[in-house]
């Protein structure tokens, strides 16, 4: 039996996830075994029929989690925490407390906003001015932790700039340059704070 299931919206997340269960000492965890599935239906179709499928799949895994954007579900008007516990209370049904649901707000491109470096260090930016005020002579504004407000099309239009392929293996590598430990998106940080439960370092 695997330790973690992963049932994700798209290949984005898929390799943002994949970019940091391969650092498990950067995450303060013990290395695991884990797989992916990539639903169908993206966002929309976790939000509807995500827990069901992760259900079919406890007998193989000790945990699981559904990891999914709040922006593109179906239910915008339901706050991106509001909508995890109720998939958490649908996990419930077949994993008691051994599954999790994520939420990100808006999407997962905003963790590839946690570094400056690694992101420009991935697309290859050119010396010069940085990739933020780029961006916001561009018209693109920032929240309160200095990150897009339009994560992807943020990234989206820096890539456009630089000509760099649009691929999902560039999650996984900015992923695996970027803190871990430090990210201040706040659903990252309920991902991590799970990991740690359920798979702490040993003493």
């Amino acid at each position: 039996m695997k330790d973690l299931i992963l049932l994700v919206a798209d290949k984005n997340t898929q390799f943002a996830l994949k970019g940091a269960l391969e650092r498990p000492e950067a995450l303060g965890i013990r290395p695991i075994e884990f797989e992916f599935r990539v639903h169908s239906g993206h966002d929309g179709g976790i939000r509807t029929t995500g827990p069901e499928m992760l259900a079919l799949l406890n007998h193989m895994f000790r945990h699981g989690l559904l990891v999914m954007d709040h922006e593109g579900c179906g239910e915008e008007q339901t706050s991106a925490t509001a909508l995890e516990a109720k998939l958490d209370e649908r996990l419930k049904t077949k994993w008691h407390d051994n599954a999790k649901a994520i939420v990100i707000e808006p999407e997962v491109d905003v963790w590839v906003w946690g570094s400056d470096n690694a992101v420009q260090e991935v697309i290859d930016w050119p010396t010069g001015q940085g990739i933020r005020e780029w961006l916001r002579d561009r018209g693109f504004s920032f929240d309160g932790n200095n990150k897009p407000t339009r994560p992807k099309e943020a990234i989206e239009e820096a890539m456009r700039k630089t000509r760099s392929p649009r691929s999902s293996a560039l999650y996984q590598q900015i992923a695996g340059k970027i803190s871990l430990r430090h990210c201040k998106d706040n659903a990252f940080a309920r991902l991590r704070t799970q990991l740690l439960t359920w798979f702490p370092q040993p003493e």
